[in-house]
């Protein structure tokens, strides 16, 4: 085994393990002190290694990537472009974190240490091509979310949040376990290239237990139904600038990696996999558009929003092709600036103490006291809900496309008509917004970093952003065609 070609290979994981590092010892001799400092440094570490994954992206000579480690790693175009979307959600939540803890003076270095471990983490998730990475990424990034979920000791809803977090958490982490010693077991490896042509042929009751288990595993992690219980209430409890991070990042690498493992290592069982993922996709899609309609708290909204978005990304997965996968990381980027977007206006909506405003009727009239704010936030729920000329219907509209051309017609009827619904609700915040009479809460002043995120991530969502859609879809088939010629 070649240690120094694994260790550059690993280059961007390597990077953060050591910026973590400085940051933890930053932390032990600076104090609460050093908490901005760290933050700075955090940013800089994230930016680091997002240069580092896109000289691996745009190098040719590693245009077919590269194993490392002896195959528990790989370095490959669906990877970074992953990475990529993770470290740039991490960037732009540290960017607006500092603010929130000002008024408690609760912020400290562990916070933006934490975050780039749980990045650790995630890169470690997209990139793994055995069962063991895997579960060691995934615990690297849990243990650190667990944390983050209860950052707030003085808030009784951010520790019920961070407790509700780490049980269920454990819970699938167990069932995520057993499903691996089953895959273990029915295969006689934990390699995602050995355990393909190992599920060959027909698929013994074993093996398909083993598969269905690795599968609600990770759809805990990525908040599909039925394992989304745990999303609303962490959500609602969490910090913002902590929910902001869930909905983004981690969201991001749960799905990359449920898609690695489905179209890589249970590659030759599609028709085995792709009716637990249909379900889980239609389940998400309904419930999340429905349990969003009597929701008052703005992020218990954008919770359930989060569920009807992974139905959506899950459907392009459902596929099977290279054009769903394409679609998917396509949907993915499109959702991270709109769930960026979103919790960001939400993190400015302060009243004349600086207090967060969570609640919908707080926000009534809020176009006359705050019209940037009501702009920018209805643009990303118009966004979310797929309504043209916006982004977001670009998002939808490529799902889709992959869905009708793998002859899942019916599939997509059923998420059209599903979006249908959870327009409702992105549509009653825009009203509250523009057409109630002012409630006057939402009066106090915010800084250069939030108007930055929300301006940039504004843009992307606007129409302007269809002037990416080529360089990004062909960025996106580029990643899918990574993904499949592992065969």
């Amino acid at each position: 085994m070649d240690y120094a070609n694994s260790l550059y290979l690993t280059g961007p994981e390597v990077f953060l393990s050591v910026s973590g590092l400085i940051l933890t010892l930053i932390a032990a001799w600076g104090g609460q002190k050093a908490a901005r400092l760290s933050t700075i440094l955090a940013v800089g570490a994230l930016v680091g290694a997002s240069i580092i994954t896109a000289a691996f992206l745009i190098n040719p000579a590693f245009e077919q990537g590269g194993d490392a480690f002896g195959g528990l790693y790989r370095m490959d175009a669906f990877g970074s472009v992953s990475k990529l979307l993770i470290y740039l959600a991490g960037i732009g939540c540290l960017i607006v974190t500092p603010r929130f803890f000002d008024k408690g003076l609760e912020y400290r270095p562990e916070y933006p240490l934490l975050v780039v471990f749980a990045s650790v983490g995630m890169g470690m998730m997209v990139s793994a091509t055995d069962l063991m990475t895997l579960y060691i990424g995934l615990e690297l990034s849990s243990l650190s979310s667990y944390v983050l979920a209860s950052f707030t000791r003085s808030d009784d809803r951010s520790a019920e949040a961070g407790l509700k977090y780490f049980v269920l958490g454990a819970l699938a982490s167990g069932i995520l376990l057993y499903g691996m010693s089953l895959v273990y077991g029915f295969s006689g490896s934990t390699s995602y290239l050995a355990i393909r042509p190992a599920f060959e042929g027909t698929l013994g009751t074993g093996a398909l237990f083993g598969v269905i288990f690795v599968l609600a595993g990770l759809a805990f992690k990525i908040s599909a139904v039925p394992f989304h219980m745990w999303t609303p209430d962490v959500y609602e409890g969490a910090p913002t600038p902590v929910t902001t991070f869930f909905s983004t990042a981690p969201k991001v690498a749960a799905i990359a990696m449920t898609a690695r493992i489905t179209l890589d290592a249970f590659g030759n069982q599609a028709d085995a996999w792709r009716q637990v993922i249909i379900f889980a996709a239609l389940a998400s899609v309904v419930v999340g558009a429905l349990g969003a309609i009597g929701q008052s708290n703005i992020k218990r909204l954008l919770a359930y929003s989060s569920i009807n978005n992974v139905g959506f990304i899950l459907i392009g997965l459902a596929t099977g092709t290279a054009a769903g996968a394409s679609a998917m990381l396509v949907y993915l980027a499109i959702y991270v600036a709109m769930s960026l977007g979103s919790f960001v206006a939400v993190l400015m909506l302060r009243d004349k103490d600086g207090n967060q405003v969570e609640n919908m009727a707080d926000i009534a009239g809020l176009s006359r006291a705050k019209p940037m704010i009501a702009l920018c936030l209805a643009a990303m729920m118009l966004s979310l809900a797929g309504i043209p000329p916006l982004y977001g219907f670009w998002g939808k509209f490529v799902v889709f496309q992959a869905a009708v051309e793998a002859d899942m017609v019916v599939l997509a009827a059923i998420g059209i008509a599903a979006s249908v619904i959870g327009a409702f609700y992105y549509l009653k915040i825009v009203k509250i917004m523009y057409f109630d009479e002012p409630a006057n809460v939402v009066t106090g002043k915010n800084d250069l970093a939030h108007w930055t995120v929300l301006a940039v991530t504004a843009i992307f969502v606007s129409p302007l952003g269809y002037l990416l859609t080529i360089p990004m879809g062909a960025l996106a088939d580029r990643a899918a065609a990574a993904l499949f010629a592992v065969v």
